[in-house]
């Protein structure tokens, strides 16, 4: 019994002690909603985490055309059709990077994609405290031929 007691004694003292130091270190990481902000300037937002999101340069109806002038479609298969899934991040200073396409439906369609991001202009940057970050965007891309 004195044992148990023991044991109960030191991990309820463990508790305390590390309550208050995570306590003590959220309250210099809150931003102006509240919400907690990592202090590594590497951290990679979601776009819900954002105080301004990113943004293709004149929007995201520009951005479909950019898609659809810019995208070849294969000739290996005049028939397939689907849709395209992938993700990217916008950096600090516009450049997109790191793109995976998640889902691809063959036939170099997801290579395609790849070759028409990477030649995208420079996005405007995700804000969040009024500082330029990196965040993460995904998007469906609909291929038809």
């Amino acid at each position: 019994m004195q044992k148990f007691l023991i044991l109960i004694l030191i991990c309820f003292s463990q508790n305390i002690f590390s309550q208050k130091e995570i306590k003590r270190t959220l309250e210099h990481q809150k931003n102006k909603n509240g919400n907690i902000v990592p202090l590594n300037e590497n951290t990679i937002y979601n776009l819900i985490d954002l105080d301004v999101k990113p943004e293709f340069p004149g929007g995201r109806v520009k951005f479909n055309h950019f898609i659809d002038d810019n995208y070849k479609k294969s000739n290996k298969r005049p028939t397939i059709q689907g849709k395209l899934f992938a993700t990217f991040i916008i950096e600090k200073d516009g450049v997109l990077s790191n793109i995976k396409v998640l889902r691809d439906i063959g036939y170099g369609t997801g290579e395609e994609l790849i070759r028409v991001l990477k030649s995208s202009p420079r996005w405007k940057p995700g804000k969040q405290n009024d500082k330029e970050v990196r965040s993460i965007y995904s998007i469906v891309v609909p291929v038809q031929q």
